[in-house]
């Protein structure tokens, strides 16, 4: 008998301690019917709870108007979901030229107004995009 109530309260125990198997998830992508590009096979951004996770914006001048255009691009991400660059957290930073980012880094800067988030850049050979020589990408957390 005293198996029985023991094998009971571990089975409440597990379940009320277990998680989830299926975790919630939104989608935004830029023609907003899809919610993802099927081709590619990717969202532009993904939320899940309070966190969002933003795939790269990407260009193919390390220039400050491409610079600029990656951040406007990451902005609109941002605020499909009502968030700014307030809300991001990190920042992953790949780069065909890493010497061309660090001189014109002061653009990335301005969109951050001083509040900056843990960041990695990392220089690489190439991108998806063959030309594409910057892609940024970001997570971000929402006020709960």
């Amino acid at each position: 008998m005293r198996y029985f109530i023991l094998l009971f309260f571990l089975l409440v125990f597990c379940k009320a301690f277990s998680q989830e198997a299926k975790i919630e998830k939104e989608k935004w992508h830029w023609n907003n019917k899809a919610k993802q590009d099927t081709v590619a096979g990717y969202t532009q951004v993904l939320k899940v709870d309070n966190v969002l996770y933003i795939s790269g914006a990407v260009t193919n001048d390390i220039t400050p108007e491409g610079i600029t255009s990656v951040y406007k691009a990451l902005k609109a991400s941002l605020s499909s979901y009502g968030a700014t660059f307030e809300n991001v957290v990190k920042e992953n930073l790949y780069t065909t030229d890493i010497e061309a980012m660090k001189k014109y880094n002061n653009i990335r800067k301005e969109f951050y107004k001083g509040d900056f988030p843990a960041a990695t850049w990392v220089q690489i050979e190439r991108l998806y995009m063959p030309k594409a020589k910057l892609e940024v990408e970001l997570i971000a957390h929402l006020p709960k």
